[in-house]
């Protein structure tokens, strides 16, 4: 009797946890909705045309047939895996690598399913005694809301408030050419594709392929970190943690025979 009982309370708890997941899904896609109008309005005004296509739409709010709820590790999320293309329930590991050295200067960890909110995290993960960074190397996934303009992502911003300057790669920068610096009422949008042609921004993002990815791929072919061993965010969080402490160490080695 005690155990559909029990079963009772955790599918009351799962049912609560879906309706604040939606909640937080809906705000969130508000955002990118009233992003993408934001985005239409500002190519109407530097094009003096109307764009073309479907308006965006708003978004539907509460649970969908498709959300899930894993009883065994809840804190973790379905997550798209860019190598089959399939999903699965995953933890979003991040790390912050210095340029020169490739050392991991900072790490974090959380269960949102894109990195549109990652950037400022893994910059307030680096230690006040290593400095701040002059700029970061973003790639295209940590705009936010997802690909679209202007940003709630502080470090997406022409300039984040720890005076981190970001370069991200933004797709969109193919529909305003900048021969001039942007006026002080331009969009995010329109400054960060300016930025990203600039000589300094061509320097600072063209490095960016051969500063984070050898790490990661190193952590995962060379120390074969592929999956996390333990439940909950902050066990795997420790557990991210020591696996950036194994490559650092691998790292020093290395730079200590250079």
């Amino acid at each position: 009797m005690a155990r559909p009982e029990d079963r009772l309370v955790r599918l009351a708890e799962a049912k609560a946890v879906l309706q604040a997941r939606a909640a937080e899904r809906t705000a969130a896609e508000q955002a990118e909705y009233e992003a993408k109008l934001a985005q239409r309005t500002e190519r109407e005004r530097s094009t003096g045309r109307r764009p073309g296509g479907r308006l965006p739409t708003p978004p539907v709010p509460g649970p969908r047939d498709g959300d899930q709820y894993n009883f065994t590790d809840p804190e973790s999320r379905i997550m798209k895996n860019p190598t089959n293309v399939g999903f699965e329930q995953d933890y979003n590991a991040q790390v912050a690598v210095d340029q020169q050295s490739l050392l991991i200067v900072g790490w974090a960890l959380s269960n949102h399913p894109n990195d549109s909110q990652e950037a400022e995290p893994t910059l307030e993960a680096i230690p006040s005694a290593l400095g701040t960074p002059e700029a970061a190397a973003l790639d295209t996934g940590y705009i936010g809301p997802p690909r679209c303009w202007p940003v709630p992502n502080a470090a997406s911003s022409p300039t984040s408030p720890r005076g981190v300057i970001p370069i991200i790669q933004a797709r969109q920068q193919r529909f305003a050419p900048l021969p001039e610096p942007p006026p002080e009422d331009a969009s995010s949008q329109v400054k960060m594709a300016y930025k990203l042609k600039t000589v300094l921004g061509k320097a600072i993002y063209g490095v960016r392929k051969c500063t984070v990815e050898p790490v990661i791929g190193i952590i995962k072919e060379v120390l074969g970190f592929r999956q996390f061993s333990l439940r909950g965010i902050a066990a795997a969080a420790g557990e991210w943690c020591l696996v950036c402490l194994a490559f650092n160490l691998k790292r020093f080695h290395t730079l200590s025979w250079a």
